[in-house]
């Protein structure tokens, strides 16, 4: 085992802390743990690193990229699944970046149902009225979820485990993937029939060039008045300024964002005590029927250890084993030799 693998952490909280440090250490990985997120700013504290630890709203844009590359980093070991916030393009020949996959689909799953029923059941307000001792139950009546139709888009493994819930529930389910899995018996249909149809509507798929805003003023218009939408997925997904006015003009009857698409320098930090420069956000929280947890979705014991154990294996295999089995594609066009099945480094 090679005990000089240095890295350093970006955007680390005390439960990443928790998660990670007994395991980077007996990998023989000396680790730093940096409260600021990853950006051109802050991209020289991965100086004499061979590996950076990141999250969801690190910045590996090109510019960062070609630093971290000039100063020797050779591999970006992202502690989730979604690498949106990489450009793919400009790693390839460069930084090897790998992801964890898969950590816990039940927890996204179960969050997103969470907050679909803490909505549909004014669970939030009545907390809150209890406290201050009020029991009345004026304003707090709900809907079943037996019987509604929900549509999900993305039917991967936390796409499929929320699918399993709904159907615990007695709902119906519509689903859209772009590819399906025909062995599932899921019933799959057109994005606009379940948008047509779909009285709940769940996003559970990634962000890219294709599903940036696959939820704008279009798509609203096409929905059922009343529709509720349920994101935990990534921020891009929804045009917020449609988020907006949908709930506004009343088509949308409900809405449980766990992500928002300008979250980066918001969300996993305590902004209590400061001015909401965002507007959209700051209206949106004031909204009733909308209901926003910050980017925790992911946040179970059960995730933290999977993402702490994949992540310390995918640099430790890379530096001791010259193995990559989590690496992104960087789409370069060579699929008849990828070599990605067969865990070597694509380049």
């Amino acid at each position: 085992m090679d005990n000089k693998i240095k890295a350093v952490m970006f955007d680390s909280k005390p439960y990443d802390v928790e998660s990670f440090a007994d395991k980077l250490k007996a990998a023989g990985i000396s680790t730093k743990f940096i409260e600021a997120k990853l950006n051109e700013d802050t991209v020289e504290l991965a100086k004499d690193c061979g590996a950076v630890i990141v999250f969801v709203n690190d910045d590996l844009s090109a510019p960062v990229i070609d630093k971290l590359w000039k100063m020797g980093v050779k591999l970006v070991a992202l502690r989730c699944a979604g690498f949106n916030n990489v450009d793919v393009r400009a790693a390839f020949g460069k930084l090897h970046v790998v992801r964890v996959p898969a950590y816990s689909p039940y927890a996204v799953a179960e969050h997103a149902m969470a907050m679909l029923l803490t909505s549909i059941r004014r669970i939030h307000k009545a907390y809150n009225r209890t406290k201050d001792f009020n029991f009345s139950l004026s304003g707090l009546t709900g809907t079943d979820l037996h019987g509604k139709t929900v549509g999900v888009v993305g039917t991967g493994k936390i796409g499929k485990v929320f699918i399993d819930i709904c159907r615990g529930f007695g709902m119906e389910v519509l689903a859209y993937d772009p590819f399906p899995d025909e062995k599932s018996g899921i019933n799959y249909v057109s994005l606009e029939e379940l948008f047509k149809k779909s009285d709940i509507i769940s996003l559970h798929c990634p962000l890219t060039k294709d599903t940036k805003h696959i939820i704008n003023s279009d798509s609203v218009e096409m929905m059922k008045k009343g529709v509720v939408l349920v994101n935990t997925s990534r921020g891009g997904l929804i045009d917020s300024d449609a988020l907006l006015e949908g709930i506004k003009s009343r088509k949308i009857g409900a809405a449980c964002l766990d992500v928002y698409e300008e979250e980066s320098d918001i969300f996993f930090e305590d902004r209590s005590g400061h001015i909401m420069n965002d507007d959209l956000l700051a209206r949106l929280v004031t909204m009733p029927n909308v209901l926003i947890t910050s980017h925790q979705a992911f946040l179970t014991k059960e995730a933290l250890e999977n993402i702490a154990e994949t992540t310390v294996e995918n640099i430790s295999k890379f530096f001791n084993q010259n193995e990559t089995c989590n690496e992104i594609c960087y789409q370069c066009g060579k699929a008849e030799k990828c070599r990605k099945m067969r865990s070597q480094k694509c380049f």
